[in-house]
């Protein structure tokens, strides 16, 4: 069998497969359909210092070969978080990833800060890049905001840090650039793409917060894209995100140079399919007759 373990920096993983953040609740509503020890890890829903009731209704609209969301970062706050939700996420056999969103350097730090005594972390990831709430794209659009968000986070906890990238930007690079010296262990690609649905009968925008973030197969070449380009740029690992729902597109941003990947829109319709790929990666290693998964990773041809 190949060996499927990959190293991040500071964050070892036991196989490349993730589930993204905001499709996999808190891995409790998830329990019937997915052995959680076979996963290289859990990214749970964004955590914020104050409880958030999120955008108004409707916040999901069915787009074509994907969905738009507008959530805006719904959650109970990082107190409830540590109460309710650490217990059981750090005693999965499985590495957790908690995600955290803050409206100021400050308050990234002091989340980090509450979250460093908890031994059952194994990094954090920042959302420096949800498209649906105001302030927080903006960390995520600038070199040097990233850069001194990921150190703020950095000098307040010992967990490797991973930014979250925005593709909303003229050019992504500059932006892991500013990631990558600021410390980052990683970075993941991408959040959703900025967009709108219309009722056109009744002339206005389908969503509550009238624009929203697109996922889903309909933006893998775009995701698959800003892997590409990151990875030419900076030395950091990069964890791919956008549009994966099967064993080629793992290959693909593998391939891209991607050293994990996250399953995100996939989740809704096929829960279990997060499990389900790790066997498939496996038999493609060596069906490829790849010793170890860094074997593909990186390994496109331009």
């Amino acid at each position: 069998m190949a060996q499927l373990q990959v190293q991040l920096n500071r964050l070892k993983l036991r196989n490349p497969i993730l589930v993204a953040s905001g499709t996999f609740g808190y891995a409790r509503e998830m329990a019937a359909f997915v052995d959680f020890a076979k996963l290289g890890g859990i990214v749970p829903k964004t955590v914020t210092g104050e409880p958030r009731i999120g955008n108004p209704p409707p916040r999901t609209v069915e787009a074509t070969s994907g969905m738009l969301n507008s959530i805006g970062l719904d959650n109970d706050g990082i107190d409830t978080f540590i109460e309710k939700h650490i217990p059981y996420l750090s005693n999965l056999d499985t590495a957790l990833i908690a995600n955290i969103a803050g409206r100021t350097v400050e308050d990234f730090a002091n989340l980090a800060g509450k979250l460093a005594e908890f031994d059952g972390i194994a990094a954090l990831e920042l959302n420096i890049s949800c498209p649906n709430v105001s302030g927080g794209v903006d960390f995520g659009t600038n070199p040097d905001s990233a850069r001194d968000v990921v150190k703020a986070v950095r000098d307040a906890c010992p967990f490797p840090v991973i930014a979250k990238l925005t593709p909303n930007v003229t050019d992504i690079t500059k932006v892991a650039e500013g990631a990558a010296k600021g410390g980052a262990d990683a970075v993941s690609c991408v959040n959703t793409f900025q967009g709108m649905a219309i009722d056109w009968k009744k002339r206005k925008p389908i969503l509550g917060n009238i624009l929203g973030g697109l996922s889903g197969p309909a933006i893998k070449p775009l995701a698959l894209r800003c892997v590409y380009q990151v990875a030419k740029a900076v030395d950091i690992p990069i964890i791919g995100v956008g549009g994966i729902a099967n064993l080629n597109d793992v290959l693909e941003f593998l391939v891209a140079g991607a050293s994990a990947i996250q399953i995100g829109t996939a989740n809704f319709y096929d829960p279990g399919v997060s499990a389900r790929l790790v066997d498939e990666l496996d038999a493609a290693l060596d069906a490829e007759g790849c010793a170890t998964v860094n074997d593909l990773i990186g390994s496109v041809h331009s």
